[in-house]
């Protein structure tokens, strides 16, 4: 299990259709928000999926 924070900046597997990597968490609990850094996209994604999709930290946050 990957230990999510608020402010961390994540790298997923494969892109958002903007074509951005990379993406910031601004909520934590069942779901996780997360923004797109490309586009500014919000999004809400269970956790099971985002640990799927996850690749690496780009940053930690608090």
């Amino acid at each position: 299990m990957v230990d999510f924070k608020l402010n961390d900046t994540l790298r997923l597997r494969k892109p958002h259709p903007c074509g951005g990597y990379e993406w910031k968490v601004f909520r934590i609990g069942a779901d996780i928000g997360i923004i797109c850094l490309t586009c500014d996209r919000r999004l809400l994604i269970p956790r099971f999926d985002l640990e799927k999709r996850f690749k690496n930290f780009i940053s930690r946050g608090e």
